[in-house]
């Protein structure tokens, strides 16, 4: 059901970015066209089945989907940069930086950002107005400085700091760094719908934080071709992380503990859920 419902949303996106990107031309639209593609496109898959459970149709929701995802897309690409996390490889690829070169690389994921608010304000996202304006502020505080970019600023800050983050610290930056953008992606569909976020913020948040602990294990024992990029970053840089502040099998346990508070939360959603729940359990289970 999962990899069914994942393979279907991802040829949806990736056709609908090839298209909204296919519209200019010239190295930046390359960069950006070779910058969407791949990935495991989960942002996508909640905010398609949160509208799917709240019945919105498929139509309306790949507006925001796409949108998503060309943010995650423009994300990575600066993440890469060498005044980020300087990383040569990302999906077994070259970066765009290495690819191209560090002005390409900014342009292209300053055009992605972009190009996700021109997707998710479509009015062939959702006739009501007010409900693309409510879609397009909530994804600007996502992924602002209240947000992503509040958490990768906590990032770059704590690899200078004098003493390593606590596990209080290190939840409150993951919550932007990486969180906040699975959270909007959970509540698109029930914002759509003007019904209750509660339960997929719920499962937003859960994910979110076990996604990031599960990178952390990855960095520790994942496999370098699988992941497509390197690995031991964290520890080589003195990083905490959840597995240096837990221990590995606590870092582990604590996934798989907030991976049951998500499927928990979709407990009024019956069995329609259920890709939703695999999903949860897929974060904490990928080898890349």
């Amino acid at each position: 059901m999962l990899d069914r419902a994942r393979q279907d949303v991802a040829d949806r996106v990736q056709a609908h970015l090839d298209a909204a990107i296919g519209q200019y031309g010239g190295v930046v639209a390359d960069a950006m066209a070779y910058a969407s593609r791949g990935g495991k496109r989960l942002r996508a898959l909640f905010v398609a089945e949160g509208a799917r459970l709240h019945g919105i149709v498929p139509g309306h929701a790949i507006w925001p989907a796409a949108a998503i995802e060309a943010l995650h897309a423009y994300s990575l690409v600066h993440d890469d940069l060498p005044c980020m996390d300087d990383d040569d490889e990302r999906r077994g690829m070259p970066t765009v930086h290495k690819q191209w070169d560090y002005a390409t690389a900014v342009l292209a994921g300053d055009a992605l950002q972009t190009l996700a608010f021109e997707l998710v304000s479509d009015a062939r996202g959702h006739p009501d107005g007010a409900v693309r304006a409510d879609l397009v502020l909530s994804l600007a505080r996502a992924s602002g400085a209240g947000g992503m970019v509040l958490g990768q600023a906590l990032d770059i800050a704590a690899e200078t700091a004098e003493s390593p983050l606590t596990l209080e610290q290190i939840t409150a930056l993951q919550a932007g760094k990486t969180g906040a953008l699975i959270t909007w992606s959970a509540c698109a569909g029930p914002l759509m719908a003007r019904a209750d976020q509660q339960p997929m913020k719920t499962y937003g948040d859960c994910i979110g934080l076990a996604f990031q602990i599960a990178d952390d294990v990855l960095d520790v024992e994942g496999d370098a071709d699988k992941l497509g990029k390197a690995v031991g970053k964290d520890a080589a840089a003195g990083k905490a992380t959840f597995v240096s502040l837990l221990g590995l099998d606590a870092a582990k346990r604590r996934a798989a503990d907030l991976v049951t508070e998500a499927c928990d939360a979709l407990s009024g959603y019956g069995e329609e859920a259920e890709t939703l729940r695999q999903a949860a359990r897929f974060v904490i289970a990928r080898e890349s």
